[in-house]
């Protein structure tokens, strides 16, 4: 029978390394019908931990994994693997939230509209009010406008999960949200929410990070992708880029140029994880770039 080319599955994979992960994989992929279009695998000698994602296809004219996942399951028991595996035609629910400044929210909306970030968005949450977006076309996406004081940050909170759960987002990206997230909530988020930080961490942590690197009179400047934790600007990274600067540039030089950074750096680690190329490796991430 021919394969199926029009649809693919990812599987991705974590579990401590031992012999026989990669031949037990591809032979029940083998006998559930499956090709192996790409694979990527990496042994951290540190951890001892294995870390693989597959993308295979199938030999059906109505391919499902419906038919897949449960004959991989006794596999995943004998490895001890944390694993998912997913139709790549499947769009991921992702809620947007955003503050004062919004070149990354504009950049994410452009991009999906495009089709380079394969999502639905759920919803787009601002602690400012609408008119703040007025030159922001939204499309589809639900707009909600949720204040947040010292206060009220409990209840806030507890309004923006109640909404990640009605509409089933899988993923909350903070696209210049800039409320620290309290341990509860980002708790209930690990390991789904990302955040752009306006600096090259672990450098410059915190508020107002360009000043901070103008004042050390730094000479590169940079932006870093990572998924939340209670631990300020701690969590797993991601993405990270660079760009060079001078003496001569201000802070409001660097914020500019930042802006820059934080886009495509923001943008790329949202794809990554939206094509299952991310797996957490303790406090850090495995990668499998294009």
């Amino acid at each position: 029978m021919a394969l199926s080319t029009d649809r693919s599955f990812v599987l991705t994979l974590s579990c401590p390394d031992r012999p026989g992960i990669v031949a037990a994989v591809s032979s029940y992929l083998f006998r559930a019908g499956g090709n192996i279009l790409d694979a990527q695998q990496f042994d951290d000698g540190e951890t001892g931990h294995f870390f693989m994602r597959v993308v295979f296809n199938l030999a059906d004219p109505d391919p499902q994994l419906a038919g897949v996942k449960p004959g991989f399951v006794p596999i995943a028991e004998r490895f001890a693997m944390a694993w998912t595996m997913r139709d790549r035609d499947e769009k991921r629910r992702v809620m947007l939230l955003v503050s004062k400044f919004d070149h990354c929210l504009t950049d994410i909306l452009y991009r999906q509209r495009l089709g380079e970030l394969p999502m639905t968005i759920t919803a787009v949450v601002a602690n400012y009010p609408r008119e703040n977006y007025a030159r922001i076309d939204f499309g589809d996406a639900p707009f909600h406008y949720l204040p947040v004081s010292r206060e009220t940050k409990a209840e806030q909170e507890e309004k923006l999960w109640r909404l990640v759960q009605d509409t089933r987002t899988e993923l909350v990206v903070l696209a210049r949200y800039m409320q620290v997230l309290s341990d509860d909530l980002a708790t209930r988020l690990a390991g789904r929410c990302i955040n752009i930080h306006h600096s090259f961490l672990p450098g410059f942590k915190g508020a107002k990070p360009y000043h901070q690197a103008q004042i050390r009179g730094v000479k590169l400047i940079g932006a870093t992708a990572h998924y939340v934790t209670g631990d300020l600007d701690e969590g797993p990274i991601i993405e990270q880029d660079v760009e060079r600067i001078t003496h001569r540039d201000t802070p409001d030089d660097l914020v500019r140029k930042g802006r820059d950074i934080e886009r495509r750096v923001l943008a790329r680690a949202l794809r990554h994880h939206l094509r299952d190329r991310v797996i957490l490796n303790g406090r850090k991430t495995v990668v499998f770039t294009d």
